[in-house]
């Protein structure tokens, strides 16, 4: 009952409330389950906590545009994949919203440009047939702008398409945005060298988390030329009213998508393939009202990764990630199909995923939460459905606590109220791979409704709470009897 009226309460409470009392619950040493066919029971909540994505969906509508075009070749853009054509795209934009918004159209053909920041009530066409192709020169992506490296804000180089404190933007269209990142340039800043020595951008990377760490003014963070923090692909940054649509990305510097401190957010009917370091496909951090559907993700990182900044800057601002919905994507390659954290310091809470298909060989994990003592942070209502999962590397479900520096740090992290239902998968070698500390939580957890078929080995719990199942079956790959049994495994 104690689980039934603290989820009651979570639901009431809205999305700005916080659940209370972050109480320590009882841990436990290593503990390790075959558990095959299982049924487990339990006072299932009678609250449907899906009642809430409606309401949610309400508030997320996409931009209106006035329906006017301003082709990028009336700028003086060229399609020859030669001709710079930054300026033509600065001018059409500006253009466009001076003229109280429209669409900046790229016909067909490639275009070659700098950083394009968008403007408010302003929608970038990519057109059938058409490629946006960015320049590797670092120098095109200056002069430094307002941003966030790995969950710290700074001043670094811009994002390929980047907007700030603007309204109503949007990137639509089927043509192709090729971020021409490769090991030649972009991706070399964050490769370790052939003797596995550190990356090249070690040191600015430990430079902005120390700065980070003492609170050092934003302004005085001063990244860009002559430093190797590389840029996100796209960046609406304090935006409201996002519109990302139909678009296919490849060869991103970094991150793909990254709105940040972003509200009315809709991510629809992307493909991504790119496959360079840290190449998250989707990242909304610290964005309320988020609407991702009907992508493909084939990345060289996480797929989608929900995040709210990272350690004391994440926790000074203090702005959780919530209020987002997940539904019909696609996840093929990547670290994780989705994943909360580890840059989590400013909470997470009300997220829905359903209908996705997650399959790959390369695909280490369908369901992942990260995070230390140093990031902390509170996840909570967490609803799964409705997944289908081929084969994943390690886990169909993954929350670790454990993540690079572990234990070492006083911000204790917590992980509640996760829900797993009509969730099934092929392969996988163990379901659970569930581990934390002493003082940290991982509780209410649970299983409704979901087979698991060919694992390999035991599910791993250290520390946790809660787990609960319902109507759940758990079929090794190997196949075996009990000693008394006259058949086989069904």
């Amino acid at each position: 009952m104690t689980n039934r009226r603290r989820f009651v309460k979570t639901l009431l409470g809205g999305a700005g409330a916080l659940l209370t009392p972050r109480s320590l619950i009882g841990h436990s040493t290593l503990r390790e389950f075959n558990l095959v066919s299982t049924a487990l029971f339990y006072d299932q909540p009678t609250d449907d906590p899906w009642s809430r994505v409606p309401k949610i969906l309400a508030r997320i509508k996409a931009p209106v545009f006035p329906k006017r075009d301003f082709p990028v070749t009336d700028f003086g853009a060229a399609g020859d994949g030669a001709k710079d054509c930054t300026a033509a795209f600065q001018q059409a934009i500006a253009a466009c919203n001076r003229a109280g918004g429209g669409r900046v159209v790229v016909p067909i053909g490639t275009f070659l440009t700098g950083a394009i920041h968008l403007k408010s009530s302003v929608n970038l066409h990519v057109s059938e047939g058409a490629t946006v192709k960015f320049d590797t020169d670092p120098k095109r992506y200056l002069p430094v702008v307002f941003t966030r490296f790995e969950g710290i804000e700074c001043l670094n180089y811009s994002a390929l398409i980047y907007a700030f404190e603007q309204e109503n933007i949007a990137v639509t269209g089927t043509g192709v945005l090729d971020g021409s990142a490769s090991t030649e340039n972009w991706w070399a800043w964050a490769r370790r060298t052939s003797d596995d020595t550190a990356s090249p951008a070690r040191d600015d990377i430990r430079r902005l988390l120390d700065l980070g760490e003492r609170g050092v003014p934003v302004e005085q963070r001063l990244f860009g030329q002559g430093h190797l923090l590389r840029p996100n692909f796209i960046q609406p940054y304090r935006c409201r009213n996002v519109q990302i649509e139909g678009i296919t990305i490849r060869n991103s510097p970094m991150w793909e998508i990254h709105p940040v401190l972003s509200t009315n957010v809709i991510v629809r009917g992307v493909k991504i393939s790119s496959h360079g370091p840290n190449n998250d496909g989707c990242d909304p951090e610290s964005s309320r009202d988020v609407l991702i559907e009907d992508c493909v993700f084939d990345t060289g990182d996480d797929c989608i990764a929900i995040k709210s900044g990272r350690n004391n800057d994440g926790r000074r601002l203090h702005a959780p990630a919530e209020n987002i919905v997940i539904r019909n994507c696609t996840m093929k390659d990547g670290h994780g199909g989705v994943v909360l954290g580890s840059e989590i310091s400013g909470d997470c809470r009300n997220v829905f995923v359903e209908n996705c298909h997650m399959d790959s060989p390369n695909l280490d994990r369908a369901f992942r939460f990260k995070s230390n003592a140093l990031r902390g942070g509170v996840v909570e209502n967490i609803f799964i459905r409705n997944v289908q999962i081929g084969h994943v590397a390690e886990a169909v479900l993954t929350i670790d606590f454990l993540y690079e520096t572990g234990a070492a740090g006083p911000y204790k992290p917590v992980v509640r109220n996760v829900q797993l239902e009509k969730v099934e998968s092929t392969a996988s070698p163990r379901v659970m791979w569930v581990v934390s500390f002493p003082g940290s939580v991982i509780d209410n957890i649970r299983f409704i409704d979901c087979k698991f078929r060919g694992v390999e080995a035991s599910e791993v719990l250290q520390n946790v709470g809660s787990v609960s199942f319902k109507n759940i079956t758990i079929e090794p790959a190997k196949k075996t009897r009990t000693i008394n049994s006259r058949s086989t495994w069904p």
